[in-house]
């Protein structure tokens, strides 16, 4: 799959995507008929309340599920259909994830959370260790790379997530609620990250229930019961 470089270029393209979940006896339908296109380099929040569909969305988009029924296309390729293999692969070579909780091995430092995806992709460990430090460094943790995460405060978690994400030079982020865990002050610290992450060329989208946070974004899509909202518009007031 080749990457997509033009801002014009449609990079996502999910078309009237469910996804619908077993729950014992019945069916929850996550998502409803979802239609979404996401250009290269765009910077995206998805908005809604927990429940909407909003997180099922992102992990679509990023390849960490398939939709139920619909189509989705990455670079002009289609998706559904691939084995996990494939998606791992796509994942690791194009995406980049972080979460509200981190997700951090906890006996591991700093150093060598940021190292793990470089493992799966078997990359040697001394290139492993200096591209860690210095992706460390440019998220602001260069003294912190001994660390473990019970040492670290919790935005410097983050940015070590944040790191983690970056070292395999993905073209796109996706990031869920990532200031959800965080004070005011790390919170307003690690959207000014993604701001800078996203001026540098990235294609940025950020899930998240917080309107305040969702204004950050270029654009905003709205989700609500599973379907995409009549108020999705970007941020200087056009609407989808």
């Amino acid at each position: 799959m080749s990457r997509v470089d033009s801002n014009n270029e449609r990079l996502m393209i999910l078309s009237d995507v469910t996804k619908v979940y077993p729950m014992g006896d019945t069916q929850v339908e996550a998502l409803r008929g979802v239609n979404l296109q996401i250009k290269s380099r765009e910077f995206i929040a998805v908005l809604g309340p927990s429940g909407s569909g909003k997180s099922t969305i992102m992990h679509i988009l990023g390849c960490l599920d398939t939709p139920t029924s619909g189509t989705y296309h990455l670079d002009g390729a289609a998706i559904q259909g691939l084995n996990p293999n494939e998606l791992a692969e796509i994942r690791n070579r194009k995406i980049g994830f972080v979460f509200q909780s981190f997700h951090l091995l906890p006996r591991a430092t700093a150093c060598e959370n940021v190292e793990l995806p470089m493992v799966f992709a078997g990359i040697n460990a001394t290139d492993r260790k200096a591209c860690a430090e210095r992706v460390l460094d440019q998220v602001g943790l260069k003294e912190r790379t001994r660390h473990l995460p019970n040492e670290l405060s919790g935005g410097e978690r983050q940015r070590v997530a944040i790191a983690r994400a970056l070292v395999n030079r993905p073209s796109i982020l996706l990031a869920d609620e990532p200031t959800g865990n965080l004070d005011s002050r790390s919170g307003a610290e690690i959207l000014a990250l993604f701001e800078e992450l996203h001026t540098e060329g990235r294609t940025v989208i950020l899930v998240t229930h917080d309107e305040m946070i969702a204004s950050r974004a270029q654009r905003v899509i709205r989700i609500l019961d599973g379907r995409i909202g009549q108020g999705s518009s970007d941020n200087h007031g056009r609407k989808e």
